[in-house]
């Protein structure tokens, strides 16, 4: 079981069945509200992310699929069963997400997607954001579905991931300055077929990689993990990569852009400072959005689907019987996960979004920075796998000796 569904379980123990139902049933309560003032808001295409969160929320949840324990399982233990299915999850939406982007107004639904340029601001975000998401003990999704799961600990770490976010606005315009490559869309250089191979052979390559590390490591592939339950169990990674597909091609459909999880997180920091008294809508990075900060948040399309994740992971949890946040967290715990939060919040920002925004929505919009993502936050998130062991976090890398004994 991956770390960050142990960080869940360990702070959860099995509740009273009329407790458990009265925490899915103010969660269900709660997504209505979230969706209908949305709805009300800004149209019911904002409500209906509300519901397309909780969907995720609860894929994310029984399956674990956090980005974080999936990477550093690969570099610690030689393990890619994880990865693997992340590869999955990218290839499946590029084949649907690829043609609605090129094609998709032609037939009523058109999409748009992430393309940015990438330099040296975003490649430094990026690592950090790597080294965040080890120290921290999540991604941007993987923050959001354990603290719907009911890991205080994690409040504290998104805590910290707004706050982040929120001052890394005002230095953009610094980052922004520093020498950096254009925005380059594969499917605008070759179209969407040669896009589709450019994008989809490389997946199969690195997925062939971490077999032949894996099988050089231990002799043999992990046993993949299998459905237990749908609802009290975890669930096969196949079957999460399948409902996370939906959940971005259903993204791409109704919000009309990739899936994206942290500018949610800035402008929640961005509104609490402005109630503050804090003048974020003087930062150049705000004064385009002052709307945005002056609005409701539940008018924001990415807040509705982020509180939608939390609820939805909430509702998993309650139907398993296992929400039950606990009240003490030690020292180390809480001080990585304040610094792990900051350092996602403000690489993120530096670099497009987390693994959600910028290597997911970014690969599958067939952006290059996505990739250029993938390689900076994968080096950040081996250091942090390294700095995890060396203050105690995590025991020394498993060994096949040690597994067969």
């Amino acid at each position: 079981m991956s770390q960050i569904t142990s960080d869940i379980q360990s702070s959860t123990d099995e509740g009273g069945l009329p407790a458990q139902t009265a925490i899915v049933l103010a969660a269900l309560v709660a997504l209505a509200v979230v969706s209908a003032l949305g709805f009300e808001l800004s149209g019911w295409r904002v409500g209906a992310a509300a519901f397309i969160g909780a969907l995720a929320g609860i894929a994310l949840y029984h399956t674990s699929f956090g980005f974080t324990a999936a990477w550093r399982r690969i570099v610690t233990q030689k393990r890619g069963q994880g990865l693997r299915a992340q590869f999955l999850l990218i290839a499946l939406v590029s084949l649907i997400s690829f043609p609605l982007i090129q094609y998709g107004s032609d037939i009523g639904l058109p999409a748009g997607g992430f393309v940015f340029p990438f330099g040296i601001g975003a490649a430094f975000g990026a690592v950090l954001f790597g080294i965040g998401m080890q120290l921290g003990g999540g991604c941007g999704s993987g923050t959001l579905f354990t603290v719907g799961g009911g890991s205080s600990r994690m409040v504290i770490t998104l805590f910290f991931f707004i706050l982040g976010s929120v001052v890394a606005t005002a230095h953009v315009p610094f980052w922004n300055d520093l020498p950096r490559l254009p925005a380059i869309s594969l499917l605008r250089w070759f179209g969407t077929g040669p896009a589709l191979a450019l994008t989809i052979l490389p997946l199969i390559a690195l997925a062939a990689l971490s077999v032949f590390m894996e099988k050089k490591q231990w002799g043999n592939l992990e046993k993949p993990r299998k459905t237990a339950s749908l609802f009290k169990g975890e669930w096969g990674f196949i079957l999460g990569a399948l409902i996370l597909a939906l959940v971005c091609v259903l993204t791409f459909i109704i919000l009309r852009r990739p899936w994206g999880i942290t500018s949610g997180f800035s402008l929640w920091g961005a509104k609490l400072f402005y109630n503050l008294g804090i003048p974020v809508e003087t930062w150049p990075y705000w004064q385009w959005q002052v709307g945005a900060i002056k609005r409701s948040v539940f008018a924001d399309s990415t807040s509705v689907m982020n509180f939608g994740i939390v609820l939805g992971a909430l509702i998993a949890a309650g139907l398993a019987g296992k929400f039950k946040p606990t009240k003490k967290i030690n020292l180390r715990d809480a001080g990585t996960a304040m610094i792990g939060g900051l350092l996602l919040g403000y690489g993120a920002r530096l670099s497009y979004g987390c693994n959600i925004g910028a290597y997911l929505g970014g690969i599958t919009s067939g952006s290059l920075h996505g990739w250029l993502w993938l390689v900076f936050a994968f080096a950040g998130s081996m250091l942090g796998a390294r700095v995890r062991y060396w203050i105690g976090m995590d025991g020394a890398p498993v060994t096949a000796r040690q597994e067969s004994g």
